[in-house]
């Protein structure tokens, strides 16, 4: 094994009526490089990365590295990884994808093989069962996850380049199992119809760039009104977006942040108006991250 590194962007996931199998790739990053020695396998961490208290053996980045080690054939992993990035931790933008598709790119690179994004996709659900955050963490842009035939297929959807994006979060946290268990067990199947036509609306606003569509598309029935109450106000910041300028405003991811899309002119006005809304916490504009995964030079 030899030194290697990666980057690897966050991703902000369902955008409204996309549950569980959209996701949009954004211009924060995480990176993590690995140093072979002697030594037992660990882990530094820097940047937000600072507040996870896991041990080595716990640590979502170190098991996918062992995991895609293991997919090769090596059973013992030794050596430095040393992990820092500007993602919120628990906050809707899949700080725990990214840290699994980057031990996984990881192990490829420092075994010296070519990135197979697909592969490790199915890798990456395997481990972490979110392929709508995997997948644009991997590919860059807007992507769609399709199940079918026990395979993942990631489809790559056009995004207009005239659109960004705000993301906005309070000081407080909500775990991806706490928003699961929100949900309930059954909607009705008007609600799912619903629904099927938003998803229509949701990628075709987001190729045109047309406002009305994109907010319909980010209007849902099937996670967002169970959800929201979970998230201090969440309301008030959604509401302040939308007179800010934004075309949409939603939850991002399981939250506790909102993503809101808009105009470039309109963006910074956004994040302020939310941020206020919020009182505390995180707010930032930022562009798709069309590349998904890269090495780093050594």
């Amino acid at each position: 094994m030899h030194a290697a590194a990666v980057r690897v962007p966050c991703s902000t996931s369902n955008l409204g009526a996309g549950f569980d199998c959209i996701g949009l790739a954004l211009e924060r990053w995480l990176d993590a490089r690995y140093l072979p020695d002697d030594g037992p396998l660990r882990i530094e961490r820097g940047g937000t990365l600072r507040s996870i208290q896991a041990d080595t053996d716990d640590d979502i980045l170190v098991h996918a590295f062992r995991a895609g080690l293991r997919a090769r054939g090596v059973e013992t992993a030794t050596g430095l990884i040393h992990a820092t990035s500007d993602i919120p931790i628990a906050r809707g933008l899949g700080s725990s994808g990214a840290a699994t598709v980057a031990g996984l790119v990881l192990a490829a690179a420092a075994l010296g093989q070519a990135l197979d994004r697909e592969a490790e996709l199915q890798r990456a659900y395997e481990l972490e069962h979110h392929p709508d955050n995997a997948a644009p963490s991997l590919y860059g842009g807007l992507v769609a996850v399709a199940r079918g035939d026990d395979m993942l297929r990631p489809l790559s959807l056009p995004l207009a380049d005239e659109l960004t994006f705000v993301f906005a979060a309070p000081d407080v946290e909500v775990s991806t199992r706490r928003a699961r268990e929100a949900l309930p067990d059954q909607v009705p199947h008007a609600v799912a119809a619903r629904g099927l036509g938003r998803v229509a609306a949701l990628v075709q606003g987001f190729a045109s760039g047309d406002p009305v569509l994109l907010r319909i598309g980010f209007e849902d029935e099937l996670h967002v009104p169970y959800r929201l109450p979970l998230i201090p106000l969440a309301q008030e910041a959604m509401d302040a977006g939308r007179e800010a300028g934004a075309f949409a405003v939603t939850i991002s991811g399981s939250g506790s942040g909102l993503i809101a899309v808009t105009a470039r002119d309109r963006s910074h006005a956004v994040a302020e108006a939310m941020a206020r809304a919020f009182g505390s916490g995180v707010a930032f504009t930022s562009d798709a991250d069309r590349r998904g995964v890269v090495s780093l030079d050594q």
